[in-house]
């Protein structure tokens, strides 16, 4: 496991197209933004019950194939599956914790949270009408900046993702002309940028290109040192990216109302609001074939849950409130053969 702190100590920084994962036991495939406070779990387990995890951080999309496919445990989304999917799968869903997306810059001049954007002035980045960072809808956010003439490189997830479909969900509430022209989900055609692989990969790319921007999980953002922007809320306040700003829009959330816990976090109300928050969650086969690899599964996870809260706010994530911990666990024991 030494590999993995130095991984996650290094920031995620490089951009991959190769599978990261760590060792042994308990086998999972899916979600990039999950896995800084994954991995920390699963070392921490690993030291207490000698069992390991072998995590493949490849997008959301392909962790719904592998589950599907039978060729892991466990897979792990941020596009969580409809009920009629579910029943068709023969799934188990639920929350695992929920987190920040966050816009990330490489602009020379500009730090951390001095950049203000908002979902309509995103929304015409990434879809080509706006391409300088002189702007003028720019520079009406942010009348005090110096903001080079320079085109603006976009950069967007190249496989299917979870944060890519919480990241354009948002841009469909606050754009109409995004939500004409491109839409919501896993994987869209972007109309202008380069694609790269993973939160890590978007990470890393916008590290190495100036004048650029993307979207990342905001654990990736602070591990890589990345510059990113604040956000006009639903509520038209400004908001900086926080723990604070990702609770109040988690908050929200009525987990005990939504049918296979399927809830979208974008665009809440209330002043203090981020407004890119999404979730990771787990999918497991009710009846598995591997029964004993199931429940395992299960004990890491409600390891996770009774120990992992600190690791996780660490990281800027949000541990699942503890009443909806308890209901995830009627859910086990209801859905999940042992």
């Amino acid at each position: 496991m030494n590999f993995l702190k130095t991984i996650v100590a290094a920031g995620l920084v490089a951009a991959t197209t190769t599978t990261t994962a760590f060792a042994a036991d308990i086998t999972g495939a899916g979600s990039t933004f999950i896995f800084p406070v994954l991995s920390k779990w699963a070392d921490a387990y690993k030291k207490e019950s000698g069992n390991g995890v072998n995590y493949q951080s490849i997008g959301s999309g392909a962790g719904i194939k592998q589950i599907q496919a039978k060729t892991v445990t466990f897979g792990a989304t941020d596009a969580p599956l409809k009920a009629d999917q579910l029943l068709k799968d023969g799934f188990a869903q639920w929350p695992m914790v929920m987190g920040g997306i966050v816009p990330v810059v490489n602009v020379e001049g500009v730090k951390a949270g001095e950049l203000v954007l908002d979902g309509a002035t995103l929304a015409d980045i990434f879809i080509g009408k706006i391409t300088k960072w002189d702007d003028a809808a720019i520079k009406k956010l942010n009348p005090n900046a110096k903001l080079p003439s320079d085109a603006i490189s976009v950069v967007h997830r190249a496989d299917g993702s979870g944060t890519t479909f919480n990241f354009t969900n948002y841009l469909s509430k606050t754009s109409a002309d995004w939500k004409s022209k491109v839409g919501e989900g896993t994987a869209v055609e972007w109309p202008v940028g380069v694609g790269a692989k993973g939160n890590e990969g978007v990470a890393g790319n916008i590290a190495q290109t100036k004048n650029s921007i993307g979207y990342v999980e905001y654990a990736y953002a602070k591990q890589n040192k990345l510059t990113y922007t604040k956000m006009v809320n639903k509520a038209g306040k400004t908001v900086d990216a926080t723990n604070e700003a990702f609770q109040a829009a988690a908050s929200n959330a009525d987990w005990t109302s939504a049918p296979g816990y399927y809830l979208i976090l974008t665009d809440q109300p209330g002043d203090k609001s981020w407004p890119i928050v999404a979730t990771t969650f787990v999918l497991m086969h009710k009846d598995a074939t591997d029964k004993a690899a199931s429940q395992e599964a299960l004990k890491f996870f409600k390891f996770a849950f009774e120990k992992g809260a600190k690791s996780a706010e660490e990281l800027d994530y949000i541990p699942m409130p503890d009443n909806v911990v308890k209901l995830i666990e009627k859910t086990w024991s209801a859905d999940i053969k042992s």
